[in-house]
């Protein structure tokens, strides 16, 4: 059954021993973002948070909605469940699924005259977001933080493309919001292409929408492409949306909240800071940012409001940005001609890591010769594409490493990488100021080094590879059954 609003994903993941109810009143100051942290820390299942010690009822909050999950053999079933894929789908599979569906025609969303989000509406002097149940969710933020899982819709002027796309804000008061507004992100496209006209960005932020859309949301599609459509085309089936009330818009109708106003480039408040995907709470002041004037507040009936608690891994960051990135860098080394067999950000490397690993015959397949011209024509493809613009550094192996363990791939890493000739340097592109090692100009001018690391057999081997020293590898096929069948007649559970 199509999980169409958050409710059903709500009771998709109880059914699965994903969701812990908290009866108990939880403080929004803090403790409801500790308790976050530590259920992503744990891989224990989802909170839903029915009360608050400092805010009045009407609301739910669900914690860690796209986590990973500490049930064996379930570590995504939060991101496979949302995608409509079985609760056991391993990474590598939700990559290639996402990659395949870029070739697919668009299915558009399909507009409905109504949505549950109206069931409650307030627009002009009566919108007060502190009505909502925001959080403060780390300790060194420099406020609270609505929108750490919604979808924010933007639409240029002449209509010709509209983004949906997830970006923090933070509550500045009862009618505006702040948050970042990167000019290379589509989001910052779109604003400056209203702001050229002297006119405000008209926005929606629809939260508690549908499981699938954040993931589509938070996937670095090329410049004017819909990301509504494309969703269609992986789920094959058009998502609805609903016309808002005060804006030219149409939002998500799956949504719990919506919220609606417009986006004024000039108009700059502080902002920040706030824990963020690199695992650290920036020692920068706060920032001044464009502000978000709201018009219109409407939402369900005891509406969930979803919150990420962003920081160390493995949390939204790394599993909603950092899968969609993996299909989608997946799918732009293929085009390329690169005979990539896998492309994987690993959860645990914050998105600081993407391991690509390609099979014994590459060179037949993609006409390089030299390991070292593969792992540049790679980082050539990686460095220039923006899913790969916060990638620092990428891990070249053959394709008998499982990226996806990390057991394998430390080893792999650390045997296989020579500590002179493995190295391929980009020392001049475009880089990432989230980086937490990132100082001085490279800061400010968002140019910095990164890094290939070739960690391919010698070429001097051809397609050859020595025999790995595992049961998996060192041993006959008849062998490795033989045990794996007679495993609890040795005595082993």
């Amino acid at each position: 059954m199509p999980l169409t609003d958050l409710r059903l994903y709500v009771e998709a993941l109880r059914a699965l021993g994903e969701i812990q109810e908290i009866d108990a009143p939880v403080a929004l100051d803090l403790e409801l973002g500790a308790i976050i942290r530590r259920c992503i820390e744990t891989g224990a299942p989802a909170p839903l948070f029915k009360s608050f010690s400092d805010h009045p009822g009407g609301f739910r909050i669900l914690g860690a909605p796209g986590g990973t999950s500490a049930q064996s053999g379930m570590e995504l079933v939060r991101v496979a469940v949302a995608l409509e894929l079985p609760p056991t789908t391993g990474g590598l599979v939700i990559a290639e699924v996402i990659a395949a569906s870029l070739d697919r025609l668009a299915i558009d969303p399909v507009v409905v005259d109504d949505a549950p989000v109206f069931e409650n509406t307030v627009t002009g002097a009566a919108v007060d977001l502190t009505a909502l149940p925001v959080p403060l969710l780390h300790y060194g933020d420099g406020g609270r933080y609505l929108n750490t899982f919604g979808c924010i819709v933007a639409r240029t002027p002449d209509g010709t493309w509209t983004n949906w796309s997830i970006a923090r804000m933070m509550v500045i008061d009862g009618k505006r919001l702040s948050g970042i507004v990167a000019p290379q992100q589509h989001l910052g496209m779109v604003a400056k292409a209203w702001a050229d006209l002297g006119r405000p960005m008209p926005f929606a932020l629809a939260l508690g929408v549908e499981p699938a859309i954040p993931f589509i949301c938070g996937m670095p599609l090329p410049a004017k492409v819909d990301e509504g459509g494309r969703l269609g085309a992986l789920l094959g089936r058009a998502v609805r949306t609903v016309q808002c009330r005060t804006v030219d818009l149409e939002a998500p109708a799956s949504a719990e909240i919506l919220i609606e106003g417009h986006l004024h480039l000039d108009e700059l408040v502080e902002e920040g800071p706030m824990g963020e995907f690199a695992g650290y709470i920036p020692l920068d002041t706060q920032t001044r940012r464009p502000t978000y004037r709201v018009s219109a507040i409407s939402h369900r009936d005891n509406a969930i409001l979803p919150v990420v608690v962003a920081g160390e891994p493995a949390e939204e960051n790394h599993t909603a940005w950092g899968l969609p990135s993996s299909a989608q860098l997946l799918y732009e080394l293929r085009t390329a001609g690169i005979p990539a067999t896998t492309a994987w950000i690993p959860l645990q490397s914050a998105l600081h890591w993407l391991v690509v690993t390609v099979p014994r015959d590459w060179r037949r397949r993609s006409g390089v010769g030299e390991s070292e011209a593969l792992c540049r024509r790679i980082g050539q493809t990686v460095f220039a594409s923006k899913a790969g613009a916060v990638l620092p550094k990428v891990i070249v192996l053959n394709d008998d490493v499982d990226p996806t363990d990390l057991k394998e791939l430390v080893w792999a890493f650390a045997t296989r990488c020579h500590p002179l000739l493995g190295h391929v340097v980009f020392d001049d592109v475009e880089g990432a100021p989230m980086l937490a090692y990132l100082r001085g100009s490279e800061k400010v001018s968002g140019h910095t080094g990164k890094i290939v690391y070739n960690c391919l057999a010698p070429d001097e081997w051809g397609e050859a590879l020595p025999m790995r020293a595992s049961f998996r590898h060192g041993y006959p096929a008849e062998i490795v059954d033989r045990v794996r069948r007679r495993w609890s007649e040795y005595g082993f559970k």
